[in-house]
């Protein structure tokens, strides 16, 4: 079994996982969810699995120029749909709130059939760029923060969407009837969002210095004001702004969530925008 099969079957576990959670908000039966969570266990598993073989097979072609699958486009796709997965799974151990599970694996089935549909999956050698230890702690620590981001703005969306139903009902909001009522409550929506936030922002911050190391390795300097990073400053900044306005000016709720959404909106575009429609240094991501 190639990493090819393997990665064809993660993407139907995501999908069966997405029905699953879909069913339980309209189920909202406990073993439903249960069935969601363990199908989305079953998928990050077979992801792991997945993104080992491709390791392997680099070796096989490549020889002794074998790579951690993490150098183009669809690796650090695939990369990022399993990062979403897992800081899902671990954020479950804590708050237990499925029904997040359903704004969640979404992002990451689609992330899979993108990848598999229009990018190029070849295993091709290195440009002398990219061959740096460096630049695996760079992908591993931006795709990382990048899918603890994504995460926070799916909770967004949900709680934005909870908080204008609230606003318009009149008696208990514990009781409130329909889909959203069976939402988490937005103080809890709130939390994960912030608590998604702390885990992106310092692992944005180590793939920027970790960048700049393996930039200064690659072309002689650290910092260049190249498109890709600047995006990422910018990426930085709207975070930093988020967790200082929550400390110092007590932000939560609907202004946080909607700069959630906004910063994931940029990360979005730093990370496929500026590969696909800006040049310079990291025009090679797009390959």
């Amino acid at each position: 079994m190639d990493s090819g099969t393997l990665f064809n079957l993660v993407t139907i576990a995501y999908f069966i996982s997405m029905v699953l959670f879909f069913a339980y908000l309209a189920a909202r039966t406990n073993s439903v969810g249960l069935a969601g969570n363990l199908t989305a266990l079953v998928g990050l598993i077979l992801h792991t699995a997945a993104l080992g073989m491709r390791w392997y097979e680099s070796y096989q072609i490549l020889g002794g120029d074998g790579r951690a699958p993490l150098t183009n486009l669809y690796e650090s796709v695939v990369f990022f749909t399993w990062s979403i997965v897992l800081i899902y799974l671990l954020l479950d151990l804590k708050y237990k709130q499925r029904t997040v599970g359903a704004f969640t694996m979404p992002f990451a089935l689609f992330g899979q059939l993108g990848a598999q549909m229009w990018l190029n999956d070849s295993i091709d050698p290195l440009v002398p760029a990219l061959q740096s230890n460096w630049l695996t702690y760079h992908v591993i620590t931006c795709f990382i923060g990048y899918a603890a981001f994504a995460l926070a703005c799916g909770v967004s969306i949900m709680y934005l969407m909870k908080i204008g139903k609230e606003e318009s009902f009149e008696g208990d909001k514990s009781k409130m009837p329909g889909l959203l009522g069976f939402f988490p409550p937005t103080r809890v929506l709130d939390d994960i969002n912030y608590r998604a936030i702390m885990i992106g922002f310092p692992m944005l911050t180590l793939g920027i210095v970790t960048g700049a190391a393996w930039a200064n390795y690659a072309w002689g300097t650290y910092w260049s004001w190249d498109p890709k990073e600047t995006w990422s400053l910018i990426v930085w900044f709207i975070y930093a702004a988020f967790i200082h306005a929550r400390f110092t000016r007590g932000w939560v709720g609907r202004r946080a969530a909607w700069l959630s959404i906004f910063g994931f909106a940029a990360t979005l575009f730093c990370y496929l925008g500026v590969n696909l429609v800006l040049s310079g240094l990291h025009s090679y991501g797009g390959a």
